[in-house]
């Protein structure tokens, strides 16, 4: 497959780490406009929002599931605030840190004013687990809009990801602040960045 399209303006501007938030407390102060990346462990969270910035270390990636334990703040251009979030599903942490966790992503996504739309990402070499649909009610309950984006989809067939994208869209349908459109992305052949850039633009202060 081609490799994507030219990077929007916007998501050529620097981008910097803020503050990473491991409690309630410790959030940052409510400023721009906020956009989340959540999914399961290991699904690739760090490395596209590397990926849709054009660089390879902004977020910390990892072989180990789990590393990311603290929601981390990265602002673009002073203008977008990207989110990166724990991992979801990883039997390895202790149920307390589990528990801490989900309490701080369900404060979050409750509370903050600012955020506009959760990216929930989705392995495509797995498809939709019983964690994400979980996920995906919750937003529901906070009414927070969310976007499914496809990882990894450079494992996958022209075919078999057309079969997957016809499934998650059934899926989809039942959870009213789901976006209709899913994304596929690569963040190792940089496939489908400039149009979830397109989607995430017009979110952010002119």
């Amino acid at each position: 497959m081609p490799h994507d399209l030219p990077s929007l303006p916007l998501f050529t501007q620097p981008c910097e780490f803020i503050a990473g938030a491991g409690s309630i407390a410790s959030l940052p102060p409510i400023s721009i406009p906020e956009i989340a990346f959540i999914g399961r462990s290991n699904v690739g969270k760090s490395s596209l929002v590397n990926a849709l910035v054009g660089q390879k270390t902004l977020a910390r990636t990892s072989q180990n599931p789990g590393l990311t334990k603290q929601l981390n703040f990265f602002s673009l251009g002073n203008r977008l605030m990207l989110v990166d979030m724990p991992g979801y599903g990883y039997a390895k942490v202790s149920k307390e840190r589990k528990g801490e966790w989900d309490m701080l992503i369900r404060s979050y996504l409750s509370g903050r004013t600012t955020l506009k739309r959760a990216c929930l990402l989705i392995d495509a070499r797995r498809g939709i687990m019983a964690h994400d649909e979980e996920f995906m009610t919750l937003l529901d309950e906070a009414a927070v809009n969310f976007q499914i984006v496809l990882t990894k989809i450079d494992a996958l067939t022209g075919k078999n990801l057309s079969v997957l994208l016809t499934s998650i869209t059934k899926v989809i349908g039942a959870h009213v602040a789901a976006h209709p459109e899913v994304i596929a992305t690569s963040s190792m052949r940089k496939e489908g960045l400039h149009e979830l850039q397109e989607q995430l633009a017009p979110f952010a202060n002119p």
